[in-house]
């Protein structure tokens, strides 16, 4: 163990010392330890077990790159042991053991593996029928996973979004990312840095390099640049959008330019137990030293085959451990400053010599020992060997560029075989890559490509440079060996630690006749860990390109696909910061006593009064308007101006249901369905003139088909034109059997006769001195007038309303009363009644849909689906002695034991005196009359009688006086 006095490192404070447990053990660290420094500093190697042997794991990258040091703090899993600090009282525990990471029983599972060859659960759990459900699944759930998760427990910690804009991003804080920066930000630029590590500068903090520059200092002291460090930029998405995740906050940032210097990823070697504790990436072991002051053996062995290889010797040798020996896998001899000093120092030196077996401790705790052997040919241990006494093992085979972002801004991978290199092309135009990333691995070239790389992206976002820096030339070769794979007859020569994948498994789904690379990860599962293919992209797609007799480039990696790291999901849930929305009657609302809920963005009142209980207040407004009249606040309703010689026709094909030959002054239903022909919105069209229809939307789905009609019409070319006025008009809904009686008092443009303004027409005139844009709607049920005016009179017509009815006893009515009212007419609400798959033929409004049109949005799905039906509808039910509260929206439908649908909307209806609802039942169930069976929270099972939809007035005639 290292006292904690004799460490130094960059990113610890030794004279502060921090208490934390491990596997219910207490150890020891120091201020600015990771969990993983702090451990290793107490000679615990052991972090973790692999997740189908259970083997023991430990210390891989130091970088928050592998599964290896996922651990557990209280109910918050997969930790990253190597990036999470430590505090006193921290309590950690690792994943995926019986007991704890020294005493695993699973470990029994190693001993099996031979009995689990790659995609033995595809041929082994289905067999004979019914062996899956009874014995298998039960089995395979309580094992399958990591951490051990108590959903019952809240996720602990305020998580919210914020949002921000630059003209220039650069993602990661390396020599190439901060010179980017520097000359981005002299052009002018606004610029932020983005990198996950605690502190800026990359390899500068721990690797044996040296440049002339002081870029961190320059970086820190610039007014121009802004610096993120614990900061993880997780994908990159159209428009130069990126999520990036710093602490419990998600920003959601946009760039004019982005620079991508996200360096590179060290490979491992494969070779026998190749995953023990204490073989390591050399730059894990460079990490732990100049970092965190942590000595990361005693005696070792380093696999070279490039010079900062012998960097990594030597800062080994600088920090106490004793170097047996360097196995270069290069067979001749290679010149390079680290290397000339290694020799020097007196270190044997093995040229074309590979490790061929890493040898355990008792129970696999460590390394003890490796077998190395001479190389005969590509991938070939020779005969010629010697055992070599050990604890640590630094692998510094190659690197591959952290490709991730690029790829998804549209970059390609290519594969230089005689380079053993990778190389990113054709990112997107915004896309600029700096350094390493972009295969410079010079330090000083690194600097040169980020400074002229800056200075382009200054330029793209309009600032002047007049002597723009020149990139500079790649140098030849790379510090990749082309083939640091030396399978072992007796296997465990892991290239996924992640899913425990040994070199034989990558051969045997190519013999299975899985040729193809995205095939091989879906059936060995090889990339589908935590790591998502770091370090097994490369070393996958070679043996397999060795397999199939083609090359790298040919076989390619893996899509990758956001996120780059693992994620929470509460941090996708994080609290939103969107504007509330008030509609211009809110202050009239307040002071008549609403009580507030939120719809989308808007604040709505749900009823209104004080001194009862709710359902009491809503029933009441529900009634008054069913037997008097009632006005309510409808200015959330989304609003849609379509205009121009094709506007007909783009209605014809955005919507189910027949436009063209709508007369002017008439309104008919709008009903939208997407490409697979799910139901996804609804509304009412009018028609203004021949060419102008004045369309609505629902509250919340507005945005989305504004948005949804722009993409459509950029692929169409009609000549309309669409803009969404949602804000520009106020609207109130006047309804009741006294309506027209109030409105009456309130205009003398309008006829309102039922013959002059029948139901489903539209009417402009002025409205209490406003001019009005009224149409003739239903849908709570009953004579309506849904009157819209320009928002800035919204306050007024609401005042005017009021008072033109007070003499009858107007009142406003809230959301729940008009949800209420119109479940009692079986009006369904998109979104609520509807779910990702639903149809119109399953909710009875097939009525809605003109078949007989050339073509709408999701017309040939709703043919091909109609070929077929689904085994549920949406029915109508009623419960006559049961109380609404026994029953709840999202409740089962159930028959025979099995689930066949839920309940979508149910309440207890004053005006009919009993307990009405929707749901989806079996389609064998949806006549009228038949019996349904409803299982409520508690599991009880509640018999309803199918009825018609239409529960109140079904003939119409209210809503038609």
């Amino acid at each position: 163990m290292n006292k904690s006095t004799q460490r130094q490192g960059l990113l610890i404070d030794a004279s502060e010392t921090i208490k934390f447990t491990f596997d219910g053990r207490e150890y020891e660290g120091v201020a600015g330890d990771t969990i993983a420094s702090a451990l290793a500093a107490n000679g615990e190697w052991i972090l973790s077990r692999s997740f189908k042997y259970h083997r023991p794991r430990g210390v891989l990258t130091m970088a928050a790159q592998d599964a290896n040091t996922l651990v557990q703090i209280g109910n918050e899993v997969s930790v990253f042991a190597d990036r999470h600090p430590i505090s006193n009282g921290l309590a950690v525990r690792a994943q995926n053991v019986s007991k704890s990471a020294r005493k695993d029983s699973g470990f029994a599972m190693n001993r099996l593996s031979r009995f689990m060859p790659v995609g033995f659960y595809y041929r082994t759990f289905f067999k004979p029928k019914g062996v899956w459900e009874r014995i298998w699944e039960p089995r395979i759930r309580a094992k399958a996973g990591l951490g051990k998760l108590d959903i019952s427990k809240p996720t602990e910690g305020y998580y919210d979004k914020a949002y921000g804009w630059y003209d220039v991003i650069v993602v990661g804080a390396g020599p190439a990312g901060l010179a980017a920066a520097i000359a981005a930000a002299d052009a002018g630029a606004s610029v932020l840095i983005v990198d996950e590590n605690p502190i800026i500068g990359g390899a500068l903090n721990y690797a044996r390099v040296k440049i002339e520059r002081d870029l961190i200092s320059e970086v820190e002291a610039h007014r121009n640049i802004e610096i993120w460090t614990d900061a993880t930029c997780n994908a990159w998405y159209s428009d130069n959008w990126l999520p990036v995740i710093r602490g419990n906050r998600l920003h959601k940032l946009r760039a004019e330019q982005v620079v991508f210097a996200t360096g590179l990823i060290e490979q491992p070697s494969q070779f026998r137990n190749n995953d023990l504790p204490g073989i390591m990436q050399g730059s894990a072991a460079q990490r732990l030293v100049r970092l965190y002051g942590v000595k990361p053996g005693n005696r070792a062995v380093v696999l070279a085959s490039n010079d900062e290889a012998y960097g990594v010797a030597l800062d080994l040798l600088d920090a106490g451990v004793k170097l047996a020996a360097i196995c270069d896998l290069r067979k001749n001899g290679h010149s390079g400053p680290n290397r000339s000093e290694v020799v020097a120092r007196q270190v044997e030196v093995l040229d074309g010599w590979c490790v061929w077996e890493a040898q355990p401790e008792k129970d696999y705790v460590h390394v003890r020992a490796v077998e190395v052997a001479e190389i005969d040919a590509q991938g070939t241990a020779g005969n010629k060997r010697q055992k070599i006494d050990c604890d640590l093992v630094c692998m510094s085979v190659g690197y591959v560029p952290a490709y991730q972002l690029p790829l998804q801004s549209g970059g390609r991978l290519s594969y230089d075989s005689a380079a053993a290199q990778f190389k990113i092309s054709g990112q997107h135009d915004a896309i600029l890559l700096a350094g390493s990333v972009d295969g410079y691995f010079d330090t000083e070239d690194c600097v040169a490509h980020g400074t002229a790389q800056g200075a382009r992206a200054a330029t793209k976002c309009g600032y002047e440079i007049k002597d723009l820096p020149a990139l500079p030339a790649r140098r030849p070769g790379s510090p990749n060996h082309p083939w640091p794979i030396f399978p072992h007859p007796e296997g465990k020569d892991f290239v996924d630690f992640d899913e425990d994948l040994q070199v034989k498994d990558i051969k045997n789904a190519v013999a299975d006749g899985y040729r193809e690379l995205e095939l091989v990860k879906r059936f060995s599962t090889v990339g589908m860990g935590p790591s998502q293919g770091r370090h097994a992209a490369l070393a996958t797609a070679m043996i397999v390109a060795k397999e199939t007799k083609r090359s790298v480039s040919d076989v390619g990696v893996t899509t990758a696909r956001p996120p780059v790291t693992t994620e929470k999901i509460a941090t996708l849930a994080g609290r939103k910061f969107t504007p509330m929305r008030r509609t211009p009657m809110h202050e009239q609302h307040a002071a008549q006593g609403a009580s507030w809920l939120l719809a989308g963005n808007w604040m709505r009142p749900a009823f209104y009064g004080r001194g009862q209980d709710d359902k009491t207040l809503i029933a009441e407004e529900a009634l008054n308007v069913r037997n008097n009249v009632g006005m309510i606040d409808v200015s959330t309703l989304g609003g849609l101006d379509i205009r121009g010689p094709d506007a007909a026709e783009f209605l014809n094909r955005m919507y189910t249901f027949a436009y063209v030959k709508l007369p002017v002054g008439r309104t008919r239903y709008l009903l939208m369905t997407n490409e697979a022909g799910t139901v996804i919105d609804d509304g009412v069209a009018c028609r203004r003139a021949e060419q102008y229809f004045y369309v609505t939307a629902t509250t919340t789905g507005v945005d989305r088909i504004y948005r949804n009609m722009l993409w459509w019409n950029a692929q169409w070319r009609l000549d309309v034109d669409i803009a969404n006025v949602t804000a520009a008009y106020a609207g109130v809904n006047l309804a009741g059997p006294n309506a027209r009686r109030v409105l009456e008092k309130l205009t003398d443009d309008i006829a309102l006769s039922s013959q002059e303004f029948p139901y489903l027409a539209y009417r402009e005139g002025m409205v209490a001195g406003i001019p009005a844009r009224v149409f003739r709607v239903g849908f709570i049920g009953e004579l309506g007038y849904e009157i819209h005016v320009p928002s800035r009179f919204g306050a007024e017509l609401w005042r005017a309303i009021g008072e033109a009815g007070q003499a009858l006893g107007i009142r406003p009515f809230g959301l729940e009363a008009q949800r209420l009212m119109r479940l009692e007419k079986g009006h369904v609400i998109i979104g609520q009644d509807t779910d990702g798959m639903t149809t119109p033929e399953e909710l009875d409004m097939s009525w809605a849909v003109a078949n007989s049109k050339p073509f709408f949005i999701g017309k040939r799905s709703l043919e091909l689906r109609g070929k077929t039906l689904s085994s549920r509808k949406l029915v109508g039910f009623a419960i006559d002695r049961m109380p609404a509260s026994a029953l709840q929206e999202s409740n089962l439908v159930v028959k025979n034991g099995s689930i066949v649908g839920f309940i979508t909307s149910i309440a207890y209806s004053p005006t009919l005196g009993k307990v009405i609802g929707l749901a989806y039942a079996d389609r064998l169930d949806a006549s009228l009359g038949s019996r349904i069976s409803l299982r409520s929270s508690d599991g009880v099972e509640h018999q309803a009688e199918v009825v018609s939809s239409h529960f109140y007035d079904p003939e119409n005639l209210r809503q038609e006086m």
